[in-house]
């Protein structure tokens, strides 16, 4: 079982790599990461209930080390989509009060289950026999509610809250990083030549799909640039916030007629301009 396991995270691994390769979208990469990560869950899970473990020590470790690794991914990507889905519309300040209010939420976990956090950190083994044999919970020992609606097949009362650990400590890598970014945005930018920056007066949906049509043609940087590096760039240069540009996307993407619409108009508009120059 420590060998399929090794296997399937290998090959989620790669996966993922791959995805991120892909795509730098944190709600594109999480959600095709959830599939990824329940796809190979899903296979271990199969292999595993018809698997007979040969002593006590090889199923700790399968619940202490080898389970854990891969559901920690599940955790991770869907704690992703949900805090990139719910990132609210606005200032940098309230973008920045956001992230750090979910970075409060790891801690408060952290709090509430430090004794375990320490158990297991220290790499003390001393109640593996309760923590990661099946069938073994004990409610005296801050048991989360998920373990009571797992399969008890497939769990035991600790390796859920080993996968958590070890999906916080990515999940506050992703937050930081975001606030780190935000930090590095100025709210305007003065030109070489002295001139104030423009501002954008059109809508913001407007400018998130023609900047999607830019970083799909691979004008900027010859396409060697990520989407939300060039989103940064417009946000700075034209004083706006355009907050979950790629939830605006999806909903672009999802209209049911004229998908393109403001590239549709700038394109009328400028056959327009021809004519009237064509007429002069």
């Amino acid at each position: 079982m420590k060998s399929l396991s090794q296997k399937l995270l290998a090959e989620l691994q790669e996966r993922l790599h791959n995805i991120h390769a892909d795509t730098a979208e944190p709600l594109e990469y999480a959600e095709l990461g959830i599939k990824a990560s329940v796809a190979v869950l899903e296979k271990l899970k199969t292999k595993f209930i018809a698997h007979q473990f040969m002593n006590k020590a090889e199923e700790i470790d399968f619940f202490r080390n080898s389970k854990p690794q891969l559901a920690s991914k599940l955790i991770y990507y869907n704690e992703i989509y949900t805090i990139v889905s719910n990132k609210p519309i606005g200032s940098k300040k309230a973008i920045r009060n956001y992230y750090r209010s979910e970075l409060s939420k790891l801690e408060s976990f952290f709090n509430e289950n430090l004794e375990f956090y320490r158990y297991y950190r220290t790499g003390n083994q001393a109640l593996d026999n309760k923590y990661f044999l099946r069938g073994k919970h004990d409610v005296r020992l801050t048991l989360d509610s998920f373990y009571f609606q797992a399969d008890q097949r497939f769990s035991t009362s600790h390796d859920y809250k080993v996968a958590k650990i070890l999906a916080n400590d990515a999940i506050k890598v992703f937050l930081e990083s975001e606030i780190q970014d935000l930090d590095n945005k100025t709210d305007s930018i003065i030109g070489s030549n002295g001139h104030k920056n423009q501002t954008w007066t059109g809508s913001k949906v407007a400018l998130i799909e023609l900047i999607y049509a830019l970083h799909a043609e691979g004008v900027i940087n010859n396409g060697h640039t990520e989407l939300k590096e060039v989103v940064n760039f417009f946000e700075t240069a034209f004083s706006v916030d355009l907050g979950q540009f790629n939830r605006v996307f999806l909903e672009i993407r999802a209209r049911k007629s004229e998908r393109t619409k403001f590239l549709n108009v700038l394109k009328e508009k400028l056959i327009l301009r021809m004519d009237d120059a064509d007429e002069v």
